[in-house]
C-alpha cells in the first residue's frame, strides 16, 4: 500500500452556498481506507438543520440567482468548464477514489474521464432540449415547453462515486435545476474535489451543494424536506423502499436505479472466448461492487464443463492487492462490515450445498484489508440464497441449462430486472431472448458498454424511471402545454340568455 499521501486530504466538509462549511452541530466522522482499515481524515456530518442551509441555497438559487434566469447557452459552457476541469484534476480524482474506495487506480483513471464525460455529454443535450407541436388546423398551435422542476436531491452510493454522482449532476444543472447532493458516507471524498471544480468553473452560489452525513439523518431529512421537488437515489433496493415512502407526503418525484442480480446466458455457438472475457470482466471489475454485475451465469449443459474450467483457471489468476499498484485487478471491498457481509455470503452458499470451484489468493500483506478473493460457485441452483439475493461482491454462481426457454425462465426467476447479457451467435435467438428477458438493458455479444444516448434503469425489484440522453430530461424537468387559438372558435355562451 502507497506510503505518505500522493495529494492533500483534507478533512470534508459541507459545500453550501458556495463555501466548505462546518456542520451546525460540529460532529464529524471517520472515512476509512478500506485497504488498511485506517482512518484518511474526518468528514462533517450533517443533520436536519444543515440539509435546511443547503436546501434554502438552493431554493434561493432557482428562484432569485442568475441561474432562474440563464441562457442554455450559458449554462452549456458552464458544463464544458467543469468537464475541462474534471479532466485537469483526473489524476487526483482517480487517487482520491482509489484511496476512499479501494478501486484499483487503473479502473479509478476510468471513471474519472467518465465524469467529464457526463458534463460534457448534457452541455450539448442541453442545447438540444426542445418541445413538440400539435396545430389543429388552422384553429389551434398547441405546443410543449420543458421547464426545470426546482430543488433536486441527489442520494449516491459508494461505488464509484465520483462518476455515478456525475451522472446525476450533470443533467440536473443542465436542465436549470439546483441540487443538493447527500454523497454515501462510506466514499465522501471525490464529492468535495468536485464541488471545488464546480465552484472554480463558474457556478453560481447555491447552485449546487453538498450536505455529507448518514442515511438516517441526513438523507431522510433531504428526501422529506418540503422544498425539495426531484430524488435521485441509486442504492440498495430496500433503502430506495424506505426513500419512497418517507418523501411520499410531500409527493416527490423520484428516480431510482436499485438493486441487481443480472443474468449472463451463454449459449453452446457463442465465441466462448469472447463469452468468457467478458463473464469474468463483468463480475470482478470494480472489485465485484457494481450494480449491473453479470453475478448469475447461466450455461448451456453441453458446454458446462468446458466453460467452468476455463472459468476456474481464470479466476485462481486474478490478480488481487494493492489498488494503488496498476496491474491489480480487484482491490479492497468498500468497508470492514460489507466485506463481512460478503464472506457471509460464501459461507451461506457452501451451507446451501454449492461448491466452491475457484477462488483467488489474496497476498498476507493485505489482512488488515477488508479483502475478498474473487470466488466462483458451482453446484449452484438458482433457488439458493446466492442466486436470488444481490451479493455485491466478487462472487460468480454458475448454473446450467439445457433449453432456450429454461434459460429464460431462470434469468427471469429472480425479483430484479436491471441488466442482463446474452452470448449467441444465432441472431434470430439473439433477439428473441432479448425480447423475453425481464430487464430495463440487455446487452447482447458484449460487456456492459455504455452509450450515453440510451435509457438506464431497471425494472421490477431494480427501479423506476430511466436516466441517459432525453430520458434524463424527463425526469428532471416539467412539461408544460401551450395552447393558443390562432382564430375565433366557437364559446359555448352561459348565462347570456336566448
Amino acid at each position: 500500500m502507497s506510503g505518505p499521501y500522493q495529494y492533500d486530504i483534507q478533512p470534508a466538509k459541507h459545500f453550501i452556498n458556495g463555501e466548505f462549511v462546518d456542520g451546525l452541530a460540529g460532529r464529524t466522522f471517520e472515512t476509512i481506507n478500506p485497504t488498511t482499515n485506517q482512518v484518511i481524515t474526518t468528514v462533517a456530518e450533517g443533520f436536519a438543520e444543515d440539509i435546511d442551509r443547503a436546501v434554502e441555497a438552493a431554493y434561493r438559487a432557482f428562484h432569485e440567482g442568475p441561474w432562474h434566469d440563464m441562457k442554455t447557452k450559458d449554462r452549456a459552457e458552464l458544463m464544458i468548464a467543469i468537464a475541462e476541469g474534471l479532466e485537469k484534476n483526473g489524476e487526483e480524482l482517480a487517487y482520491i477514489e482509489t484511496l476512499d474506495t479501494g478501486l484499483p487506480i487503473s479502473q479509478a483513471r476510468g471513471q474519472a474521464a467518465r465524469a467529464a464525460a457526463n458534463f460534457r455529454f448534457f452541455a450539448e443535450m442541453a442545447t438540444r432540449m426542445t418541445g413538440e407541436t400539435y396545430p389543429v388546423d388552422n384553429h389551434f398551435l398547441n405546443y410543449t415547453t420543458r421547464k426545470p422542476v426546482g430543488v433536486a436531491g441527489l442520494i449516491t452510493p459508494w461505488n464509484t462515486p465520483l462518476m455515478l454522482a456525475t451522472w446525476k449532476i450533470a443533467p440536473c444543472l443542465a436542465t436549470g435545476n439546483t441540487a443538493v447532493l447527500k454523497p454515501a458516507e462510506w466514499s465522501p471524498l471525490t464529492a468535495t474535489k468536485l464541488a471545488a471544480i464546480i465552484r472554480d468553473a463558474g457556478v453560481p452560489n447555491g447552485v449546487f451543494n453538498i450536505v455529507h452525513g448518514f442515511g438516517e439523518t441526513a438523507g431522510a431529512s433531504l428526501v422529506a424536506h418540503p422544498k425539495v421537488s426531484l430524488i435521485s437515489f441509486t442504492g440498495e433496493t430496500t433503502t430506495g423502499q424506505e426513500i419512497m415512502r418517507n418523501g411520499a407526503s410531500t409527493l416527490k418525484r423520484f428516480s431510482m436505479e436499485l438493486g441487481g442480480k443480472s443474468p449472463v446466458i451463454v449459449f453452446a455457438d457463442a465465441d466462448l472466448d469472447r463469452a468468457l472475457d467478458a463473464v469474468v470482466f463483468g463480475i470482478f471489475s470494480l472489485n465485484g461492487e457494481r450494480c449491473t454485475a453479470g453475478s448469475r451465469l447461466f450455461i448451456e449443459r453441453s458446454i458446462k464443463d468446458e466453460f467452468e474450467a476455463r472459468l476456474k483457471e481464470r479466476v485462481a489468476k486474478i490478480r488481487v492487492g494493492d489498488p494503488f499498484d496498476p496491474a491489480t485487478e480487484v482491490g479492497s471491498l468498500i468497508h470492514k462490515e460489507h466485506c463481512s457481509r460478503v464472506k457471509e455470503y460464501i459461507r451461506i452458499g457452501q451451507e446451501e450445498g454449492a461448491v466452491i470451484a475457484a477462488s483467488g489468493d489474496v497476498p498476507a500483506q493485505f489482512a488488515n484489508g477488508n479483502f475478498v478473493a474473487p470466488t466462483l460457485f458451482v453446484n449452484v441452483t438458482n433457488d439458493m440464497r446466492i442466486a436470488q439475493e444481490e451479493i455485491f461482491g466478487p462472487v460468480l454462481v454458475s448454473i446450467p441449462f439445457d433449453t432456450e426457454a429454461e434459460a429464460v425462465q431462470l434469468a427471469n426467476d429472480v425479483k430484479y430486472g436491471l441488466a442482463s447479457y446474452v452470448w449467441t451467435n444465432d441472431l434470430t435467438r439473439a433477439h428473441r431472448v432479448a425480447d423475453q428477458i425481464e430487464a430495463g438493458m440487455v446487452w447482447v455479444n458484449s460487456q456492459n458498454v455504455r452509450d450515453l444516448r440510451t435509457p438506464f434503469g431497471g425494472s421490477k425489484y431494480s427501479g423506476i424511471g430511466r436516466e441517459g440522453g432525453h430520458y434524463s430530461f424527463e425526469f428532471y424537468t416539467e412539461l408544460k402545454t401551450v395552447h393558443v387559438a390562432m382564430g375565433s372558435h366557437a364559446i359555448p355562451k352561459f348565462g347570456a340568455g336566448k
